[in-house]
């Protein structure tokens, strides 16, 4: 097997298998690339010649229980260090690191450069070769039912596995769908929850970019919220965009147009995008990225990859970040991002 996507819808109680077998996946350098095709996807957050928009080719799909999962004869190389994917050095995850880089990132949205920007960290974990990667993801389906789950390998990404609540774009008929998710606090039970107004602005601009891109290419476009919902252990504010694409169809336009949204990059988008890629510690890889089968059986389901981890020999690589405002607080962001590296981590546990 050259590459595969194991993945698990929301709310689903099978898995799918996605597999290719001969050659590599068909690699992008833009999202108006996958106009016409069909697969699985692994976007990174940026492309380029080392991290691109990777499509694996469905030679093989097979659909099964979650718990026969166990069962299933997947071959997952032993060196699962991507080809492509820049080496990420321990010292760049420290504290430290993150203070440096959250007083940088703040001092320009004080000086008005950004109306927002979203600051990611990574986790890094010594790897237990007693918990196979199909125990993780299985681990994930039963913790998360409402997450989009998927385990990925290709020899240029490397071994990723994601459990995400954010849906970029798709569609199982005429209507497409689209999400802004933004805004987070930690689920303790609470009956009424009380947004801060800081939470409320930072939805508020992914809803109005999401909007206006949607007015370029879109048409009958439906708008729905914010709400509360739920994500494993956290709880988001959520608006719902329903709309048409037209007979053109081009999903690989829309996809350039939203991606990578302020929910995981920010505002104005270009700049913000420069600067996270020349300022961020961390490389972020395939984190803050897309994946999701495109096109197969006419459906598609895109996600944005959150809450995922890259599985390396002898590491577990977990990503989590946070949007910033002017009035975003230090200590409060690190805790945000605490609690979103608790969705990987409870996977780890056996």
């Amino acid at each position: 097997m050259s590459s595969f996507a194991l993945y698990r819808l929301p709310l689903q109680q099978q898995a799918v298998l996605i597999e290719q077998t001969e050659g590599e996946p068909l690699e992008l350098m833009a999202c108006q690339e996958l106009n016409g095709h069909q697969g699985f996807v692994v976007s990174p957050f940026v492309a380029n010649a080392n991290l691109p928009i990777l499509l694996i080719r469905p030679d093989h799909k097979t659909i099964m229980s979650i718990e026969d999962i166990g069962e299933a004869t997947i071959t997952i190389p032993e060196n699962q260090e991507a080809s492509g994917s820049q080496a990420i050095i321990s010292h760049h995850l420290s504290t430290d690191n993150y203070r440096h880089d959250f007083a940088l990132f703040h001092s320009h949205l004080v000086k008005g450069d950004f109306q927002k920007i979203v600051l990611s960290r990574c986790e890094e974990l010594p790897r237990d070769n007693s918990l196979k990667p199909l125990q993780l993801f299985c681990n994930a389906c039963r913790r998360y039912p409402r997450l989009f789950i998927a385990l990925v390998y290709t020899p240029k990404s490397g071994l990723w596995l994601t459990a995400t609540p954010e849906v970029l774009l798709e569609s199982d008929g005429p209507k497409w769908r689209t999400i802004a998710l933004a805004g987070t606090m930690r689920a303790n039970g609470q009956e009424e929850v009380q947004w801060s107004t800081k939470n409320r602005n930072e939805q508020q601009i992914v809803a109005k970019y999401i909007k206006n891109c949607l007015k370029q290419l879109a048409t009958d476009i439906d708008e729905e919220g914010p709400r509360t919902v739920s994500a494993a252990n956290l709880l988001h504010l959520r608006t719902d965009f329903t709309f048409n694409l037209g007979k053109s169809n081009k999903v690989g336009d829309l996809l350039q147009a939203l991606h990578p949204t302020p929910a995981v990059c920010g505002l104005p988008k270009q700049e913000a995008l420069q600067f996270i890629v020349a300022n961020e510690h961390t490389p972020r890889l395939y984190y803050s990225g897309f994946m999701g089968p495109l096109s197969l059986d006419h459906t598609t389901h895109l996600f944005v990859s959150l809450r995922c981890m890259q599985i390396t020999a002898n590491h577990y690589r977990l990503y989590a970040g946070g949007g910033l405002l002017p009035e975003s607080n230090e200590d409060q962001e690190w805790m945000e991002t605490e609690a979103k590296l608790d969705t990987m981590r409870q996977c780890l546990c056996q």
